[in-house]
């Protein structure tokens, strides 16, 4: 890839202003200061958004920006992480902000800030941008899902526990100023690099026997059962990542996916996120009889926990060592404060006789609930050359 013709995080680039709001570049400690604190905090910043992310994703270069009554003084109300990739062939790039950007999506005056990132991405090169908001849509909670499975059913068949008036009307506001849902309106997900409907535990307000009651009987006696063979869960190192890689690469031929991710990948995020806050992520693994059985990755930023990746063995299953990890896990985030403990992406599917559904089905019985994401939404950036290139650069990741 030839050089990427992008400001630094430190460049005294022309802020962009819109009224009261400018926008501007800056570092990674001032983008580390605001979300640590109250107002950023509030914000709730995923790991994707976090600036050690742009040092996992080879092939992309970074911002780090900001917007604000005052950016250079730290005085902030938002910031994003920016991917920038070039267009093979072209000095022009594409803008990703994975679930992001860390914004106040509340604001009545969304364009405030909206129009300046736009604008400063457009000045930057960039002919499109692709972003994630942060408002949930629908939830399903675990009691309603579990009877209404049926066949050829999904999650859009099921009226939802809970609509979210905000996401509703985040979505109207960006359809209304030419983005497009990227996975489209409906239940599915091809379009979206990040998964839109994903499964929280929430933590908040409840203490670890209300965590245990809302496991349901199976998963309970999993535990019991693993803890009576023996199966012991400890937090592991960079060291056992191998370990991991190895275990991945056997749950993967097992249950017919492609992660595409290398050892090098989980080391250089393993080595990443842990060097921005140690401990930010961590290994567990589960041993029976000295030999790891299961491994499973949780990564923590403020007041959230993920469950990012788990990998397992073929042989043994009977000890159900993944139970234990995920059980550990669970109490690991909710003695460090979590509010929701994450665990990722599941299936729009409720067939119990398609395979997908197996995935949604062992973690309905944590007793948590699905929740629908708005997903990601992307807009060329204005210009009939940037929506001619929008175009061929779909087309290529299609190729791809």
């Amino acid at each position: 890839m030839s050089a990427l013709l992008v400001p630094s995080s430190s460049s005294p680039v022309r802020p962009a202003r819109n009224g009261g709001v400018a926008l501007r570049t800056i570092t990674a400690e001032t983008y580390r200061t605001f979300l640590a604190s109250p107002g950023g905090e509030a914000l709730g910043a995923g790991f994707l958004q976090c600036p050690s992310w742009a040092d996992v994703k080879e092939g992309w270069r970074s911002q780090l920006l900001g917007w604000g009554p005052d950016p250079e003084a730290g005085q902030l109300t938002g910031v994003a992480l920016v991917l920038l990739r070039q267009f093979p062939g072209t000095r022009k790039y594409f803008a990703y902000l994975p679930e992001g950007p860390v914004a106040d999506w509340n604001d009545p005056d969304v364009d405030g800030w909206l129009d300046p990132l736009l604008e400063h991405l457009r000045r930057t090169g960039a002919f499109a941008v692709r972003i994630g908001p942060s408002p949930t849509y629908r939830r399903w909670s675990a009691a309603r899902l579990k009877p209404l499975t049926g066949p050829g059913r999904r999650l859009g068949d099921v009226l939802a526990s809970e609509v979210d008036p905000l996401g509703a009307a985040v979505a109207d506001r960006l359809r209304a100023r030419g983005w497009r849902r990227c996975g489209g309106d409906g239940t599915g997900e091809d379009g979206d690099a990040q998964p839109r409907h994903v499964f929280h535990v929430p933590l908040a307000g409840r203490t670890a026997q209300d965590l245990w009651s809302g496991l349901n009987q199976e998963w309970r006696r999993n535990v019991r059962r693993a803890r009576k063979e023996g199966v012991e869960v400890v937090v592991g190192s960079s060291a056992d990542l191998p370990e991991f890689c190895r275990l991945l690469a056997v749950t993967e031929r097992r249950d017919g996916f492609r992660l595409g991710r290398s050892l090098a990948y989980y080391e250089r995020q393993y080595a990443a996120l842990n060097a921005e806050e140690p401990g930010r992520m961590k290994l567990y693994l589960a041993r029976h009889q000295g030999e790891i059985l299961a491994a499973h990755t949780m990564i923590t930023v403020g007041r959230r926990a993920w469950y990012q990746t788990g990998a397992s063995a073929d042989h043994r299953r009977e000890v159900r060592p993944s139970n234990a990890l995920q059980w550990r896990m669970l109490q690991d985030a909710h003695a460090l404060g979590a509010d929701v403990y994450d665990m990722r992406g599941v299936p729009s599917c409720l067939d119990p006789e398609e395979r997908a559904y197996g995935l949604l089905r062992w973690k309905l019985g944590t007793g948590g609930q699905v929740v629908e994401t708005l997903g990601e939404w992307e807009r060329p950036l204005g210009g009939s050359a940037n929506h001619a290139l929008h175009h061929a650069f779909q087309a290529y990741l299609k190729r791809r």
